[in-house]
């Protein structure tokens, strides 16, 4: 589900860490070959190794954690923004090794509340802060499958049809 939230609110895509699962790799390319959008997946990658690649190719590190500081009281969602650079969020299941919370590691520990909850919620809100809430609207380029919203029902149109 995690991956699913990413690429449905805005990520570029995700590097499932110290894991390889064919099946979720397959969920995921039909996902994106279905409902469109460019969006990659790497997976097996040490997570070490992803985050040394990522801070030295310029980008900087978010944590989602409950004890980082709070995105809706401090400054720390500006602060990432003016870095100016990307970002990699990382988001842990049950414990993560205390080294995510260092320096070396995440450049900012985020907090989505000071509560436990999941990693899906925390990086839905973070996504949705972070674009300001525009990758609600956005239009999956080469989508085979769409959403047309409306007040009632479903409708769900394929390319075999005009969107």
């Amino acid at each position: 589900h995690v991956v699913l939230t990413a690429r449905a609110l805005g990520a570029s895509g995700v590097i499932l860490t110290d894991v390889k699962d064919g099946k979720i790799k397959g969920t995921v390319e039909k996902v994106v070959n279905n409902w469109g959008g460019r969006f990659f997946f790497e997976m097996g990658i040490p997570w070490e190794k992803a985050v040394k690649k990522w801070r030295e190719n310029g980008g900087v590190v978010v944590h989602l954690t409950a004890y980082g500081e709070n995105i809706e009281t401090s400054d720390v969602l500006e602060r990432i923004k003016a870095s100016g650079k990307d970002v990699l969020v990382i988001v842990g299941s049950q414990k993560v090794p205390r080294e995510f919370f260092s320096e070396k590691v995440s450049d900012f520990n985020v907090a989505i509340g000071n509560q436990p909850h999941s990693e899906c919620s925390s990086l839905a809100v973070f996504l949705d802060r972070y674009f300001n809430g525009k990758e609600l609207t956005k239009t999956f380029e080469n989508a085979k499958i769409r959403i047309i919203p409306q007040k009632r029902g479903k409708k769900v149109v394929s390319s075999n049809s005009e969107f």
